[in-house]
């Protein structure tokens, strides 16, 4: 474990922030860090049902979420509560900083889904992306967006997406 670890089986401070604000934050139970990868377990987090109309996330739904700090994406693992496995939402965001007990992760608007089969596979919130002006504010954190999303897409893609989270816990 590096020096800004966490020991497992411990309660973080997940800090998702967006355009320099905290967009939410909630409590998850960290269940691995190698010094590199941070896996944590949640229930959702939001309020209420939120409804993509390719995937609804609901009360109950458990998200074991993969954070990495020298990855700049996120991927959300998502199960109902029976564990029947949904599929995984992606963020794009700045390599995780874990700081005591806080997970905190700048989102980038640049998301992935990936259904439990594989077969819907698909990009999402490029327009929020290119409204935020990362390309001319942080010309190199915007190139770095696009990449993550395209290695990403490529991984989601693959019949071996899975093994790029390891086992999580």
């Amino acid at each position: 474990m590096s020096g800004n670890s966490a020991e497992p089986n411990t309660v973080v401070e997940v800090v998702l922030v967006k355009a320099g604000r905290t967009k939410i934050r909630y409590p998850a139970e960290l269940l691995r860090d190698d010094g590199t990868r941070i896996v944590v377990r949640a229930p959702f987090a939001g309020a209420g049902v939120r409804d993509f109309g390719f995937v609804r996330f609901e009360p109950g739904d458990v998200f074991t979420e993969y954070y990495w700090r020298d990855r700049w994406y996120a991927v959300m693992e998502v199960r109902d509560p029976s564990g029947v496995l949904k599929g995984w939402y992606c963020d794009i965001a700045r390599p995780a900083v874990l700081s005591g007990a806080e997970l905190v992760v700048e989102d980038l608007d640049l998301d992935l889904w990936r259904s439990a089969d594989g077969t819907d596979v698909r990009r999402l919130d490029e327009d929020e992306f290119a409204q935020s002006g990362l390309t001319g504010t942080d010309p190199d954190a915007a190139r770095a967006a696009l990449a993550a999303l395209d290695e990403l897409e490529a991984l989601a893609r693959g019949e071996h997406f899975t093994s790029l989270l390891g086992d999580g816990g």
